[in-house]
């Protein structure tokens, strides 16, 4: 049984990495098209899914503001490298070539690095071990979000030489049960890795604050995070939306 679990948990996030590699639309395992035009040219999102699957935080963020801000965020992306999306340097480097006068960057980043290989074969241990034995958080998986700290503060720093004058990043939430199989086996994981990009926010040069979603979630999971047990829901979304309302320098 635990086989079959298993191979149907790959098939899943093969369909699901294919859907993000194609792009092809909104409400489906896929990406919103992006934004490179836009009302307030200067406002920039880049990062991965939980903001390009649904594009409800670019909905609920339109209807605070009033105007469109521009968007490349792709589902897939990672942090460091990745064959199923752009980059997240690479979708900031094409909002400089769209047009280099960006003033606010709102972001997300690094999850991909860490969800992708976990749920597949799990390569860096990054999921929690229930038993005595097992002790903290693998080395390999720290050494795997320590990767991310740096390209994180690579790009903030680029950011930072660009003239941007703000950056906030979003922080992940903990995930729950889902069709990918018991998700909050990833809790040290993403305790982790945002101590890093808190870290990496802090030790830039750019003007950087990392907001952190995990108490706005915390208990409400069933409720903020879709059937998947990683994307939010509309509420979850409108949560979120929130959080980078109250912090970006409008």
């Amino acid at each position: 049984m635990k086989h079959c679990i298993s191979k149907f948990a790959l098939a899943l996030v093969m369909v699901w990495m294919s859907a993000a590699f194609l792009g092809c639309g909104a409400g489906t395992l896929m990406s919103v098209d992006p934004v490179t035009d836009a009302d307030d040219n200067g406002i920039v999102n880049v990062g991965d899914s939980i903001f390009a699957l649904s594009g409800d935080i670019y909905s609920e963020l339109e209807n605070k503001s009033g105007e469109t801000w521009r968007h490349y965020a792709i589902s897939g992306a990672q942090s460091v490298g990745g064959i199923l999306a752009d980059p997240i340097p690479d979708q900031y480097a094409n909002a400089k070539s769209d047009d280099p006068n960006i003033r606010v960057v709102y972001m997300d980043g690094g999850g991909n690095d860490i969800l992708i290989p976990a749920i597949m074969l799990d390569p860096y241990s990054c999921k929690n071990c229930n038993y005595w034995w097992c002790g903290d958080l693998s080395r390999s998986c720290k050494n795997l979000i320590d990767d991310i700290y740096v390209a994180t503060v690579d790009l903030l720093n680029q950011m930072d030489n660009d003239g941007v004058e703000q950056v906030v990043f979003l922080g992940y939430y903990h995930l729950k049960w889902g069709l990918l199989g018991d998700l909050r086996q990833l809790d040290d994981a993403i305790d982790y890795g945002d101590k890093r990009l808190k870290d990496a926010c802090t030790n830039s040069t750019v003007n950087a604050v990392f907001v952190d979603p995990r108490s706005a979630f915390e208990g409400k999971e069933s409720n903020y995070i879709i059937v998947d047990g990683i994307h939010p829901t509309a509420q979850g979304s409108a949560v979120l939306a929130n959080l980078l309302w109250n912090t970006i320098d409008y």
